[in-house]
């Protein structure tokens, strides 16, 4: 029994033990990782250390987990078929259910074809190819961003410091090709141009990159985006310090590539690099981080205690972040089957076509997809087999001294910011250059290279000019055969000479006539400006008119002269020489205001002067007629009549003032219609040369034909000319005769012609506008904003003046005919309508302050007697007034008899100034009775009493 039970007791326990063993089993999954592990190449290590310690920290957390993963590393030798060859290895002898890896992209393109067909996820965290995409396979999973989210940031360094040229240095892979289109556009939408791309094979020697440098060192773009692998750069970035091309003026851009691993780049690479600027993938800083980075940087270096100062990129940290996932995801799937399934070979098939699938693996792809958590690197989420990243941020860094400086960061939502925090302030504008942290440019400049140079042993600039037969002063060609060369000359040859002087550096170049073999010209204008976008011509020079279609091919400098399209007509003299030309000075309103005017005023000096003033009374024939001829006679300054009141001579002021002005204007203007010629042009409006039917002319191979087409204008209507002289016969013949009626040319041209011929047309226009004469360039030439400024600088000096009298001297004969010559104007009552203002407010003013004067002085009689007594009174005289009251001499003694001196020309008394010797009459009302103050006696044409008197008494 005792033995029984020591049995049972045993059994018990193994049963026990078994149990707890089945229970505590791991189950292991086999996963592949294909890194470059050469001697020379850290970054395999790197990546295989960061997997390594992934495992051990996911596992340290995640102890209960029943799943383990198992790696299995193979060295794909930095070459396509070496991770072929390991991938291959992997996944038919070691069946291994996933593979992390490989680490290029060229590596990926071919690994991703072998995972789709043994069903097994390829997990890439470095391959950053965007032409990976279009595999569209669904066992391929890119853990890391593409190339294409870094051009918006090195577009925007390219903006910010105003570069207009680009050239692109790529590796000639698929890593370097499958960036290029999206840099290209990114560099379209700030407008900055690539006239070439340089493409370096991954395994070139050091005698072809110096070969590439040298070609790229004979243009004239010196800003370069380098895109390749850090190994190639290296070798390219010693060659280019070697001959030259790290020196001043140059800009160098490396894409994140390159740009995040240069904070472990040895001081010998970085010693080639000084002055260059590198975009790199900003990572968040978090706690977890940073003690990842201490820890990873203690065990690395125990692992490989010969490799110094290297840290773990951004890509390392992609290669945690996908184990992490990798493992989650499997841990998932848990205990599924591990075995790969045979699928069905087909004729002839090679051993690729008789893989095995795995049946584990679509179940961990659907795991991988739905796996999300976060990451060192940031949130870990996937999204169309592709990590779904948030808005990326890069730290545009520079290199300098032994060191690598960071000067600036770029985000999505705000573009370049001087500093990066949680609200990502302190935007820069391309205007606030001056905000960023000082860069070091390479030959230790600290000025912005400008991007672009001549250089010196590059070719001379084909300069095509136009071959003129008329208006030579602008551009002339003529054949030296002493010299067997061609001379060109002419006021925009001088310009663009003059121009090329205020430039900081010297600009070689060649005239080359836009000519046939037989001397005459090529094509139209059109024709020559278009040689320069198929690069026939580097730049064309002469008077090219600024057009919208040229422009949408070729780029104009800031224009020389002005702009605009007229058209010459003949001009006729239309100077009247009729009996009723002393009217024309004037309009007819103003003839009728000025006649209104007379008769107001006249009333109104009647008015004002009627009870104080003998020229101003009398019978109403005599009052009517000194008043209008005293009104009219202001008109010569001829008037005798005195005025007396205040408020007269107030009025009279002001009125002989507007009459001094406007006959003085009349007078002028009658003399210019008199003894000047009337010059008006025959057609004023170039529609009505369109419904006339007339024709026109223009110069032969100028762009005006089309626009006089586009307008209206027959075909048949349209007659070339090929010089001054033609334009002058037909203008003379006319339409009639088979001539023109007008001529339709730019403004510099038309000038020219009536510089010759001032005496027989005039300029009518602009009748179109346009931004006058410019020098052409390719689009986007570095040049055309540097000779723009030249032009500037020559035409606001008197440079340009001298050479227009150079080339447009008159020498006095003509005048200038840049409008119809017409000698006088009709003047209107809107030039004199301020004097009539002045002088009709100043009359109602007077009238007033004289109506309201009388009132108030016979308001008694006017609340007594009314209105009609008023006029009475008004209309006798006031002998209270100064002007009937004696002189001094009148004021004698009492005795002394009055003295009448009577006209024999009148029965009406004479003005009381003509009286002489008398004694002044003052009355009073005394009870109704006229009582002289004093007694004499009176003259009878003197009655010193009144009816008014006796009927209104002043005690009434």
């Amino acid at each position: 029994m005792f033995l029984c039970f020591l049995f049972f007791s045993w059994s018990f326990s193994m049963a026990v033990a078994v149990a707890v063993a089945a229970e505590n089993k791991t189950i292991p999954v086999n996963v592949g990782v294909v890194v470059d592990l050469d001697a020379q190449n850290v970054g395999g290590k790197i990546f295989l250390s960061c997997i390594k310690m992934a495992l051990e920290d996911f596992y340290a957390s995640h102890a209960h987990f029943k799943t383990r993963l198992v790696l299995h590393t193979r060295n794909s030798k930095h070459t396509v078929v070496g991770a072929a060859s390991a991938a291959l290895d992997l996944i038919k002898n070691v069946q291994v259910q996933a593979i992390l890896g490989p680490v290029t992209s060229m590596q990926a393109c071919f690994v991703i074809n072998l995972g789709d067909q043994a069903h097994v996820p390829i997990l890439s965290f470095s391959a950053t190819s965007p032409s990976l995409t279009s595999l569209r396979s669904s066992y391929f999973f890119r853990l890391t961003q593409t190339d294409s989210y870094q051009v918006k940031a090195i577009s925007a360094i390219v903006k910010h410091f105003g570069w207009r040229q680009v050239v692109p240095i790529y590796v000639d892979n698929t890593y370097g090709e499958g960036v290029i289109p999206f840099l290209i556009d990114a560099l379209q939408d700030v407008d900055a141009h690539v006239p070439y791309r340089s493409v370096i094979p991954p395994s070139a020697t050091d005698d072809q990159v110096g070969k590439e440098l040298s070609k790229l060192m004979a243009m004239p773009t010196r800003v370069f985006i380098v895109h390749m692998t850090p190994k190639l750069s290296n070798s390219l970035f010693a060659k280019a310090k070697e001959i030259g091309m790290m020196s001043k003026g140059y800009v160098w851009i490396l894409t994140n590539g390159v740009g995040n691993r240069l904070w472990s780049t040895r001081s010998v690479a970085l010693n080639s690099m000084q002055g260059v600027l590198g975009v790199e993938t900003e990572v968040p800083i978090t706690m977890e981080l940073t003690n990842f980075r201490m820890k990873w940087k203690r065990q690395f270096q125990q692992d490989n205690p010969a490799i110094i100062d290297f840290d773990c990129d951004v890509f390392g940290l992609r290669a945690y972040d996908a184990t992490f996932a990798l493992a989650l995801a499997v841990e998932q799937v848990g205990n599924a089957s591990f075995d790969f399934q045979k699928r069905n070979p087909s004729f002839n098939s090679t051993d690729l076509d008789t893989f095995k699938a795995s049946q584990y693996g679509p179940k961990l792809v659907q795991a991988l997809s739905n796996t999300t958590f976060k990451g060192l690197a940031g949130e870990f989420s996937l999204k169309d087999w592709q990590l779904q990243l948030q808005p990326s941020t890069f730290k545009i860094v520079n290199v300098n001294g032994t060191g690598v400086s960071s000067i600036a960061f770029w985000t999505p939502e705000n573009g370049m910011v001087k500093t990066l925090n949680s609200t990502n302030i302190s935007i820069l504008s391309t205007s606030e250059k001056c905000d960023l942290i000082p860069i070091i440019w390479p030959g230790g400049s600290q000025s912005v290279p400008k991007g672009w140079e001549i250089p010196t042993n590059g070719k001379r600039l084909k300069i095509g000019v136009p071959m003129k037969v008329a208006f030579t002063e602008f551009v002339k060609v003529a054949k030296n055969h002493s010299t067997n060369t061609t001379d060109v000359t002419g006021f925009s040859i001088d310009v663009f000479k003059a121009a090329l002087e205020v430039l900081p550096y010297d600009l070689p170049f060649d005239f080359i006539p836009f000519a046939k073999p037989d001397g005459t010209s090529a094509g139209t204008y059109n024709d020559l400006v278009y040689q320069v976008y198929l690069e026939e011509f580097d730049a064309v020079v002469g008077d090219i008119t600024i057009t919208a279609n040229r422009s949408l091919y070729v780029d104009f400098t800031m224009p020389y002269t002005e702009s605009g399209v007229v058209m010459v007509v003949p001009i006729v003299d239309t100077g009247s020489k009729n009996a009723w030309v002393f009217l024309k000075p004037l309009t007819w309103d103003l003839w009728l205001t000025t006649f209104c005017f007379f008769v107001y005023i006249g009333f109104v000096i009647w008015v004002l002067e009627h009870q104080i003033n003998e020229d101003f009374r009398g019978p109403p024939s005599h009052q009517v007629g000194p008043s209008f001829w005293f009104s009219f006679s202001t008109m010569v300054f001829s008037h005798k009549e005195r005025v007396v009141s205040n408020l007269g001579r107030f009025l009279m002021i002001i009125w002989i003032f507007v009459v001094l002005v406007l006959s003085q204007s009349y007078t002028a203007n009658l003399a210019s219609l008199l003894t000047a010629e009337r010059l008006r042009p025959t057609v004023t409006d170039i529609k009505d040369l369109i419904r006339s039917g007339d024709s026109v002319g223009y110069m032969k191979n100028s762009f005006v034909h089309e626009l006089l087409k586009q307008i209206g204008f027959d075909e048949s209507k349209l007659k070339a000319m090929t010089s001054m002289e033609d334009c002058d016969q037909a203008l003379s013949k006319g339409s009639e005769k088979g001539g023109i009626t007008a001529f339709v040319n730019e403004t510099p041209n038309i000038k020219l012609f009536l510089a010759k011929y001032c005496s027989k047309y005039t300029m009518i226009g602009p009748i179109f506008k346009t931004d006058g004469f410019a020098f052409v360039f390719p689009k986007r030439s570095p040049l055309v904003p540097d000779i723009s400024q030249a032009i500037l600088n020559v035409t606001e000096r008197d440079k340009t003046v001298n050479i227009e009298n150079n080339w447009f001297s008159r020498g006095g004969k003509c005048q200038d005919n840049s409008g119809p010559r017409v000698s006088s104007n009709i003047l209107g009552l809107e030039s004199f309508w301020g004097l009539f203002l002045i002088a009709g407010v100043a009359s109602i003013l007077a009238l007033i302050i004289f109506v309201a004067s009388f009132l108030y002085k016979q308001r008694h009689i006017l609340k007594h007697a009314g209105v009609r007594a008023i006029f009475e009174i008004f209309n006798e005289k006031d002998l209270n007034s100064h002007a009937f009251k004696s002189s001094p001499q009148r004021n004698g003694s009492a005795g002394d008899q009055v003295e009448v001196k009577t006209s024999p020309n009148s029965n009406w008394p004479e003005s009381p100034f003509s009286y002489s010797n008398h004694t002044d009459k003052d009355f009073v009302f005394l009870d109704g009775q006229e009582t002289p103050s004093t007694t004499s006696h009176a003259s009878p044409d003197i009655v010193p009493t009144t009816e008014l008197g006796r009927r209104y008494p002043r005690n009434a």
